[in-house]
C-alpha cells in the first residue's frame, strides 16, 4: 500500500498518514530502500504507544534484520548488523533521568561510528545527541492510524525526504 502525502509542505518537512500498521511497514520499506539510510540518524518523538518501536522493527526488518528485534527500553541500546554488514543501533532513552547518563554510558562513541542510529525519547538526552537527519513526530489518531510529520535537518535528511516524496508520488510503490 503506498503511503499518502496529506498536503504539500516546505521542502524540509513531509506530513504522512499511516492508516494502519501495514502502511507503517510500507513506509519503512520505502525509507530502507533509499541511499544514505544505513548511516542516518533518526529521532522518534511521540507519546507512549504511538508506534515508535513498531516503526523501528519494520525499518530494521526492511534493512535485512532477521532475528529478534527487542525494545531497548531496559537495555537502553540494542545493536544490530544489517544485511550489508553495516551496524545499526536502536536507543530508547525513556528511563534516563539526567542527560549526562548518555555520556556516562559511552554513547558519544557509538554515535561517532558509522551506521544507522535510531533514538526513541531523544529529549531525555537533551543537547547531547547529534543533529538528526530525520525527525519523526508520530501522533496516534486512533487504535491503528498515525499522523507522522517528518522533518529533515541535514543534507542527508533532505535527500532522504526527497526520496520518500518520490516514492509516495509513484503509483504502485509499496
Amino acid at each position: 500500500m503506498p503511503v499518502s502525502v496529506t498536503h504539500p509542505l516546505p521542502p524540509e518537512t513531509l506530513d504522512c498518514l499511516w492508516p494502519d500498521e501495514a502502511a507503517c511497514a510500507a513506509w519503512a520499506q520505502q525509507l530502507a530502500a533509499l541511499p544514505g539510510i544505513a548511516d542516518g540518524v533518526i529521532e522518534l518523538h511521540g507519546p507512549l504507544g504511538a508506534g515508535k518501536t513498531t516503526f523501528v522493527r519494520h525499518l530494521l526488518r526492511a534493512l535485512g534484520i532477521t532475528g529478534r528485534i527487542k525494545s531497548p527500553t531496559y537495555a537502553v541500546m540494542e545493536p544490530y548488523t544489517l544485511a550489508d554488514g553495516r551496524e545499526a543501533a536502536h536507543f530508547d532513552f525513556y528511563r534516563f533521568g539526567d542527560p549526562r547518563e548518555w555520556v556516562d554510558a559511552g554513547f558519544r562513541d557509538v554515535f561517532a561510528r558509522p551506521g544507522l542510529k535510531i533514538a526513541e525519547w531523544p529529549e531525555k538526552a537533551a543537547g547531547l545527541l547529534p543533529v538528526p537527519d530525520l525527525r519523526l513526530d508520530i501522533e496516534p489518531l486512533d487504535e491503528a492510524a498515525r499522523r507522522v510529520r517528518v522533518q529533515a535537518a541535514t543534507a542527508t535528511g533532505q535527500a532522504l525526504l526527497a526520496g520518500l516524496r518520490a516514492a509516495a508520488a509513484s503509483p504502485g510503490t509499496a
